[in-house]
């Protein structure tokens, strides 16, 4: 006979959350190696010692991190979520008598303690930490890059620098950025500023897909795939080299000693390549080398330096006299009379103007020598294992749904990068911790 299951709503359950999360799901797995309890000791001195208990900051970090792991982009959703979910519940510690928090206290928090303490940097080091006492990261070669990501501003919101006092008497994000351009401030002289998000920039790697956005940088270790360090910068050129140096700094402060950095020509400017080297690093990376672009006419090497008279001399042997600085270029200025030029056999083998120049840049030394780097066999295998960056970012945008930023400022924006980079290296984590038999089941209840 044909069974027929009734619905009946039962006043009470008696059962035990813990027993109702499987061995080998994600959070479980979390709870057991990761210890985030140094989060309430961290923020202490910034809770006042009178009045009403607040929520405890570990289980605002726990719920921020659920948000990074699923994919979660919505503070609103992801406490709905919660609510529902009992291995959400079992992991932030939310047991069905606890009141769930509001969405308004990660912004309470997000503008006062959180920024205060810079407690994101601090959990996402600590995991790296962990990452390197569990053996799990190699160290010797790492990658450099960034991904833009999308701001949450439009082109539309942008005006003329000149009427931002105008605006900032009707907007708090105007009034704020302009108060703190006497601080070093990446984007100062933009000469459009978005009135929504002053620190997004546009930009874009192709004509007509430009964007409002911001690059999130990575540095990871190419043999384990963890992120080592991360870094919001604007979106402009010059500063992927910049987050790049600050990334580094801060993984030497780690104790990881690296033998090698691989980037794309982006990273390949004279100035970075010195500092690099100046580090004991190899810097695998292609030289960004537009003076060699010579177009079938002489080489600079095909002209004789002499050290004595500073001087070089081109095959004809008449001198290039040093003539000055190219500083926004950063190079040394060499150049020949024109009657020398004008009267010569192989000038149109040499120069098309009226004389020929040779530029040596500031740090040609450092170029040379990276240069010489590009032929081995550890600058080629280190170019090839450059690219699980790119899975990295892959996973940034396509899992973690973080192809747009949801909050505004570069302190904001900072803060998701570095919850997003430290869910990422959870992950890898527990992978690597986790029982070979166990097989991980984020997606599980």
């Amino acid at each position: 006979m044909m069974g027929q299951h009734e619905r009946s709503d039962s006043l009470f359950y008696y059962f035990r959350l813990e027993d109702q999360i499987p061995r080998d799901h994600l959070l479980r797995l979390i709870d057991e190696h990761v210890d985030l309890s140094f989060v309430r000791e961290r923020l202490k001195p910034f809770y006042s010692s009178t009045g009403r208990p607040s929520i405890d900051p570990e289980v605002l970090l726990r719920l921020l991190l659920i948000g990074y792991l699923y994919g979660i982009t919505s503070e609103r959703r992801l406490l709905e979520e919660v609510k529902m979910h009992l291995a959400y519940r079992w992991f932030t510690r939310l047991d069905f008598g606890a009141e769930i928090p509001d969405h308004s206290t990660f912004s309470k928090n997000r503008h006062g303690r959180f920024r205060q303490s810079g407690v994101f940097r601090e959990i996402f080091e600590e995991v790296v930490r962990r990452c390197l006492e569990a053996g799990l990261v190699e160290g010797k070669n790492l990658a450099v890059d960034a991904t833009l990501i999308a701001a949450d501003a439009s082109q539309q919101s942008r005006v003329a620098r000149e009427r931002l006092p105008q605006v900032a008497q009707v907007s708090h994000t105007v009034q704020q950025y302009l108060s703190e351009l006497d601080e070093q401030n990446p984007v100062s002289k933009a000469e459009m500023v978005s009135t929504t998000d002053p620190d997004a920039v546009l930009a874009g790697k192709a004509p007509g897909t430009a964007i409002m956005g911001y690059y999130d940088n990575y540095v990871i270790d190419t043999a384990s795939r963890v992120i080592l360090g991360v870094e919001a910068s604007p979106a402009l050129f010059h500063q992927q080299t910049v987050a790049a140096r600050k990334m580094m700094e801060r993984v030497q402060k780690l104790g990881v000693r690296p033998e090698s950095l691989a980037a794309d020509k982006a990273y390949g400017s004279g100035e970075f390549l010195y500092w690099v080297l100046g580090q004991g690093v190899q810097p695998h990376i292609p030289v960004i080398d537009r003076q060699h672009q010579t177009y079938g006419r002489f080489t600079r090497e095909q002209f004789r330096y002499e050290p004595a008279e500073n001087a070089f001399y081109c095959p004809q042997g008449k001198p290039l006299r040093f003539r000055g600085v190219g500083r926004s270029s950063q190079v040394y200025l060499y150049q020949a009379r024109e009657r020398d030029c004008q009267a010569c056999p192989q000038k149109k083998h040499c120069t098309r103007g009226a004389s020929r120049r040779v530029v040596v840049h500031w740090y040609e030394a450092a170029r040379q020598t990276t240069r010489e780097l590009a032929g081995t066999p550890e600058y080629q295998r280190s170019r090839r294992l450059r690219y699980r960056i790119e899975a990295l970012f892959a996973e940034l945008k396509l899992r973690m749904r973080l192809g747009r930023v949801r909050l505004r400022r570069l302190w904001n924006v900072n803060e998701q990068f570095l919850l997003a980079a430290t869910a990422q290296n959870i992950k890898r984590l527990i992978r690597f911790l986790a029982p070979p038999a166990t097989k991980l089941r984020p997606q599980a209840g």
